[in-house]
């Protein structure tokens, strides 16, 4: 088989299973798995997969600029927004993620609602002004600007200095086995520093972050308290999940 038709075969694969197997793909095709992994080398070179051990999953379409996923999917973001909005008590203290699904949650929020905010986000922050009623306290340090937020040392120390009752959690990718994973490293690492700090973490997953995957995990299955997803209820990686214990709020 000519590399062309590797190529197109292994990106038939992905979109029809949601994973590849090298091993089982080399077997299929009588050819080397090292074949495979310079073939999947090759493709998440060009953004096509998000190679993880012994295989390939699908690349999130949330691993764009900022400016560029504000268009992506705007409906399906509204509606986890909406559910999530609604996990935050008058009274209470949520801490809430940067992002374009987190900066929709901050507009969900009711214009009334008394509550404290803490956010590493100055979009988040800025969106909250004409909110009267909200406390809002952000989180300095050097400016993340894929997801317009904080981060970096001077943050994740910050961060040690809050609690909260929530933990509004922003990620790029949501898999069964890969886990809760984003683009970026620091990224990553001030999101488990917040998701510390909190009594609850629900995950914002719109539907196209469903079954995919980016380089960084920020937090495994067992520390999250729930997934907030407009992704259908029948959807294989949503029924997966639910099956695993994972509690999973419809915002279909």
């Amino acid at each position: 088989m000519l590399a062309a038709e590797r190529r197109d075969h292994l990106l038939d694969l992905l979109a029809r299973e949601g994973k590849i197997v090298a091993k089982d793909v080399a077997a299929e095709l009588r050819i080397s798995e090292d074949t495979v992994r310079r073939d999947l080398r090759d493709l998440a070179g060009e953004g096509l997969c998000q190679r993880v051990y012994g295989g390939a999953l699908p690349v999130s379409p949330a691993v764009a600029d900022y400016g560029t996923r504000q268009a992506v999917a705007p409906d399906g973001k509204r509606r986890v927004a909406s559910v999530a909005a609604g996990l935050v008590r008058p009274g209470g203290v949520v801490i809430l993620d940067g992002g374009t699904t987190a900066l929709a949650v901050a507009h969900a929020l009711p214009k009334d609602l008394g509550c404290t905010v803490i956010t590493h986000s100055p979009t988040v922050a800025a969106a909250l002004l004409d909110h009267p009623k909200a406390e809002v306290f952000v989180i300095g340090g050097r400016l993340f600007k894929h997801s317009a937020v904080t981060c970096g040392a001077a943050a994740a120390e910050a961060a040690q200095n809050v609690s909260a009752d929530l933990f509004l959690l922003g990620v790029t990718g949501v898999h069964p086995e890969a886990g809760l994973t984003t683009g970026d490293a620091e990224d990553a690492a001030m999101k488990r520093a917040l998701a510390a700090r909190a009594a609850d973490t629900y995950v914002l997953a719109s539907s196209e972050k469903i079954g995919t995957a980016s380089r960084y995990r920020v937090l495994p299955w067992e520390e999250i308290s729930g997934l907030i997803t407009d992704a259908s209820p029948q959807d294989p990686v949503v029924e997966r999940l639910a099956a695993d214990g994972v509690e999973v709020l419809s915002a279909g």
